[in-house]
């Protein structure tokens, strides 16, 4: 991988991204089992995830207005093997037949996301009802099959226009115009989607796109600009729960889904778990804490100095929105952390070089992650639902001469990961459902076609969908309710 989008370089300047059935070897025929048995909370939602420009191709069609997205991957070297989503998976037209991988799985719940420029193709003004048919249709064929959709209003397709006018997040005009795209799917939709992310990856699209320049539109500003952009994207949050609670069918619950700072106890004792609550909450403080208690610390202050963000407390109210639940998006640890006598009354450890890392090599392995980043939450923010709304790995899926994909890799890290959730659930966690990125391996960001995350393996060429051991494995995790460990 070359350095120019290595992501343990990304991992230094914000929060880590993510970013059938018939299977090849049947499993054995999987029994539900019950929580006393060892197995997960009775009604625990599975699920998977895709989003729109990573899956759905058809990037001129029905009206649909360009992204930054569409621009960026045009720009000479920023995508590793030259790709683009013009096509990627053909879900606009091929959504029947995916949806029936998704019931094939076993899934109850399926994470979308819906293209802000099919809807409104300069972000604002007039939008455009064939773009919204879409969704209409996905959200019927969904609710058909028994999988209850679950809607994400933005994962980082902004309309170009709102980037050439305003500098996309750079101005709250860019959050207004977000608002009253909020309002006008919610208004549409929330009949028959109950449940809405607002922005997927805040830590993601901020630092990459607007800091670094490796994410479009491919920016690098001065760190007071970042956080004025980041500021922008929770006020942007809070403007989207609003709008669904005034346009979105009574009941509709809505909340972020957020690449969390990871941050981990090095030693499980009081004292190290007490360290990596504070980092938690400190490593988090200019997104998902000023979501929760409508302020910024003190100490996320006092390290900005004069690069703070400028703000009201009308702002901040707006912010501090009232959510359903918490979406984390739980990969990687982040931060292993150890008690410090300093101000912080924590220090991050440095990562070994010999850490293990699955196929992407940002993607340490450390199932633990996915135990304490709940728990921690959970006490720090005091909230009573936390769906995992991403976890996954990309892995070397290679088809073998009968035509399968053997991906042990990845039921490995899989196998891990959610005995370490059902762990958390155990002891009383309140997660209440869980995404795995992704149904399918599709357009993976600035490492186009390369990285493949889905359980299952997709054809570019031919766009044929087979079945990976994976979708075998999680098959039997959802029927048995259990991590089968």
């Amino acid at each position: 991988m070359s350095d120019k989008v290595s992501r343990r370089r990304f991992a230094k300047l914000a929060g880590l991204s993510a970013a059938g059935i018939t299977s090849p070897l049947e499993m054995s025929e999987a029994k539900p089992s019950p929580r006393g048995a060892g197995g997960f909370p009775p009604g625990f939602l599975w699920g998977t995830a895709t989003s729109s420009y990573q899956v759905e191709g058809a990037v001129t069609e029905d009206g649909r207005g360009a992204s930054i997205w569409d621009n960026f991957t045009r720009v000479a070297g920023k995508i590793e093997d030259g790709t683009n989503g013009d096509r990627a998976n053909e879900h606009y037209h091929r959504y029947k037949d995916d949806i029936a991988l998704i019931k094939e799985l076993g899934c109850k719940a399926y994470r979308f996301s819906v293209a802000w420029p099919r809807v409104f193709p300069d972000g604002d003004g007039k939008p455009n009802p064939r773009g919204l048919d879409f969704y209409n249709r996905l959200v019927d064929e969904l609710l058909k099959n028994g999988i209850e959709p679950w809607l994400t209003l933005y994962h980082w397709d902004l309309p170009q226009s709102l980037q050439d006018r305003f500098g996309g997040w750079r101005s709250t005009e860019t959050c207004k115009a977000f608002g009253d795209y909020a309002a006008y799917v919610a208004e549409r939709l929330t009949d028959r989607v109950r449940n809405v992310f607002t922005l997927n990856e805040s830590g993601r699209f901020v630092y990459f796109g607007y800091g670094n320049g490796i994410d479009a539109p491919g920016l690098m500003l001065p760190q007071a600009e970042i956080n004025q952009v980041r500021h922008n994207s929770a006020l942007a949050h809070g403007l989207a729960v609003q709008a669904v609670r005034a346009h979105g069918s009574r009941g509709t619950r809505v909340g972020p889904a957020e690449n969390i700072d990871a941050c981990i106890p090095a030693i499980d004792t009081p004292e190290h778990v007490r360290a990596a609550e504070i980092a938690l909450r400190e490593m988090n403080a200019s997104y998902l804490n000023v979501i929760i208690e409508g302020r910024y610390t003190d100490a996320f202050l006092k390290f900005a100095g004069s690069d703070a963000p400028k703000y009201t407390d009308a702002e901040l109210k707006i912010i501090s929105s009232p959510v359903d639940f918490l979406g984390l998006n739980i990969y990687a640890p982040q931060h292993y952390v150890v008690p410090s006598d300093q101000s912080a009354g924590f220090a991050p450890l440095p990562i070994p070089k010999s850490f293990p890392h699955m196929n992407s090599d940002w993607l340490r392995v450390g199932p633990e992650t996915i135990y304490w980043v709940p728990k921690l939450a959970a006490k720090i923010w005091k909230t009573s639902a936390i769906y995992v709304s991403e976890n996954g790995t990309s892995g070397d899926d290679r088809v073998t001469p009968d035509g399968k994909i053997y991906d042990t890799d990845r039921i490995m890290y899989l196998r891990n990961y959610l005995a370490q959730l059902q762990r958390a659930t155990e002891e009383g966690v309140p997660v209440r459902g869980y995404f795995l990125w992704s149904l399918m391996d599709n357009f993976e960001w600035v490492f186009g076609l390369n990285k493949r995350f889905g359980l299952y393996h997709v054809n570019f060429d031919t766009q044929v969908r087979t079945p990976k051991l994976s979708a075998s494995f999680y098959r039997n995790v959802i029927a048995k309710n259990a991590a089968g460990v």
